[in-house]
C-alpha cells in the first residue's frame, strides 16, 4: 500500500504538485495567523502588565467640575482611606501644578508661537507643567511609554525638592543630572487660588525623552515643557503642602490574590462621598490600545478560519476529480480483491506524502513571511485608529500632551515567531481537513461495485 501510494503520487506529479501547494500556502496562512495571535498575546501581557490589577480614582465630571483650570480635586484624606485598605499593595498619586522656571527658557515651536496671545506671551513666557508623584516609574506617562527616562533614577516617596526634566529642555539650558535650579509660582494660573508666590530650589535627578505625536496648542502642551516632580515641591508652589494639597488622580495597586473587581465593590462601603469619584479599572484608560488589540485578534481569527475553510474546499474539489478520474483504477482493485478500507487507506498514505513536506515547507516559509505579514496587518488596523481619533479630536477640540498621547496609545509593532505549538495545531488541523475531504471524496466511488465503475463513461 505504502509503495503503490508513493509510486502514484510520483507518477501524477502535476497532480501532486497542485495539492501540495494548496496544502502549502493554506498551512503558511494559518501557521501566520496562530503566531500572530500569539504574538499578540505576548505584546498584551508585556503592555498591560504593570496595569492589568489596579485601578484608578479621578473625579466625576458629572457633578464636580474640578479645579478652576479643570484639573482633578481629589482630597489626599479619600486617597488615604483606599490606601489603608488591606486589599491594596501600593498606590501612586498625583499633584498637577504650574510654575515658572527662574532665569531659563522654555521649548516654543513656530505653531505654539503663533498661536499665543501678546497677554499669554507676558504671562506665561516661561512657565512650565508640573507633574508631582510619589512614584514616577509607575506615573501614567512613563507607564504609557509616553515618556522614556534615559539618565538618572526615577522620583519616590522619599524624594524632596528633586525633579526629573525633559532631555531636549536640559539641553537648551545646558542643564544635566546634579544641577539645580529654581522654579516659581505662577500668579497669573487660575488654580493658583491662594496667591502663592513661593520659590523652591530644585535638583534634576533624571532625565527623560519623548515628543509628541499630535498637534498642540500651547507651548506648556509639549512634552518638553513638563517636569515631574516630587508631591512637596508640586503642592509647595501653590501654597500647600501634601496633607493640604488637592491631587489630580490616584492610582492603587492591588495585591494579586485579590479580584480587582471585588475590591472595588468593597471600598463602596468606605466614608468617601462617591459621588464625586469614579473608580475606574486602570487598563481602560488605554482604549486605543485595546482597540488594536482586539482589531489584530479579529483579523488573524479570519485568517485562520478562511485558510481552513478554503483548503477544505479546494482539497475536496480537486480530490473529487483526482477521484473520478481513477475509476478504472479503484474498479480493477476492487476486482483484484482489494478492500475498500485499503482502498481508502492508500488515498491516505497518497495525502501523506504530499502533506509532510507541505508542513515541512510551511514551517520555514511562515517564519520568513510571519513577521512581515503582522506588522502590516498592525500597522493596517492602528491606521484606521489613529484616522478614528483624529476624526474625533477634531470634533471634540482635544488638546494635545502626553495624556492625550498616552491615552491613544496602540501597539507600535509585533514580534511573530512561529512555534513548534503552532506547527502542531496546524498539522492536527490540517491533517483533519484532509481526512475528511478524502472521506467525502471517495464515498460515492468507493460505495460502487466495479461494473459500475468500468461503465461510467462521465
Amino acid at each position: 500500500m505504502i509503495r503503490n501510494a508513493f509510486a502514484y503520487v510520483t507518477r501524477k506529479s502535476l497532480k501532486s504538485f497542485i495539492i501540495l501547494l494548496v496544502v502549502l500556502s493554506m498551512s503558511v496562512l494559518s501557521l501566520i495567523s496562530l503566531s500572530i495571535r500569539d504574538a499578540t498575546n505576548r505584546a498584551s501581557a508585556e503592555t498591560f502588565g504593570t496595569i492589568t490589577n489596579s485601578f484608578s480614582m479621578e473625579i466625576n465630571r458629572r457633578v464636580n467640575q474640578g479645579t478652576p483650570r479643570g484639573g482633578g480635586n481629589v482630597r489626599g484624606q479619600d486617597i488615604k482611606k483606599i490606601a489603608e485598605s488591606k486589599d491594596i499593595d501600593g498606590y501612586v498619586k498625583r499633584i498637577n501644578s504650574v510654575a515658572d522656571l527662574d532665569g531659563y527658557d522654555i521649548i516654543e515651536t513656530k505653531e505654539t508661537l503663533a498661536s499665543q496671545s501678546e497677554e499669554r506671551a507676558k504671562n506665561f513666557k516661561r512657565t512650565v507643567m508640573l507633574t508631582g508623584v510619589n512614584d514616577s516609574s509607575k506615573e501614567t506617562k512613563f507607564v504609557s511609554g509616553a515618556y522614556q527616562l534615559v539618565e538618572g533614577q526615577h522620583l519616590t516617596g522619599t524624594d524632596k525638592n528633586k525633579i526629573l526634566m525633559h532631555k531636549d529642555l536640559a539641553a537648551k539650558n545646558n542643564l544635566k543630572v546634579g544641577d539645580k535650579l529654581k522654579i516659581k509660582s505662577n500668579l497669573f494660573d487660575a488654580d493658583n487660588e491662594k496667591g502663592a508666590n513661593e520659590t523652591v530650589e530644585v535638583e534634576i535627578k533624571g532625565l527623560f525623552d519623548g515628543h509628541n505625536k499630535g498637534g498642540v496648542s500651547a507651548a506648556q502642551e509639549l512634552y518638553e515643557n513638563t517636569l515631574i516632580t516630587d508631591l512637596d515641591t508640586a503642592a509647595k508652589v501653590y501654597g500647600n503642602t501634601e496633607d493640604t494639597a488637592t491631587y489630580q488622580d490616584a492610582t492603587f495597586f492591588v495585591k494579586g490574590n485579590k479580584n480587582l473587581d471585588q475590591v472595588i465593590k468593597d471600598l463602596g462601603s468606605l466614608d468617601i462621598n462617591w459621588k464625586a469619584y469614579n473608580l475606574i479599572k486602570s487598563s481602560s484608560n488605554y482604549p486605543a490600545l485595546q482597540k488594536s488589540i482586539s482589531g489584530v485578534y479579529a483579523i488573524a481569527n479570519q485568517l485562520l478560519t478562511g485558510s481552513l475553510v478554503f483548503a477544505g474546499l479546494v482539497v475536496s474539489l480537486l480530490l473529487l476529480l483526482w477521484m473520478n478520474a481513477r475509476k478504472k483504477e479503484i474498479a480493477v482493485l476492487l476486482s483484484l480483491g482489494f478492500s475498500k478500507m485499503r482502498i481508502l487507506g492508500q488515498f491516505m498514505m497518497e495525502l501523506l506524502f504530499i502533506a509532510i513536506p507541505a508542513y515541512i515547507g510551511a514551517y520555514f516559509l511562515a517564519g520568513h513571511v510571519g513577521k512581515a505579514l503582522g506588522n502590516r496587518i498592525l500597522q493596517r488596523v492602528t491606521g484606521n485608529i489613529a484616522d478614528q481619533i483624529a476624526k474625533q479630536s477634531a470634533s471634540t477640540g482635544l488638546g494635545g500632551g502626553a495624556e492625550v498621547d498616552g491615552f491613544n496609545k496602540t501597539l507600535t509593532s509585533l514580534d511573530v515567531i512561529v512555534g513548534p505549538n503552532a506547527l502542531i495545531y496546524v498539522v492536527l488541523f490540517m491533517s483533519l481537513i484532509l481526512i475528511v475531504s478524502v472521506l467525502i471524496s471517495s464515498f460515492a466511488i468507493l460505495k460502487r461495485s466495479p461494473k459500475e465503475l468500468l461503465t461510467d463513461t462521465k
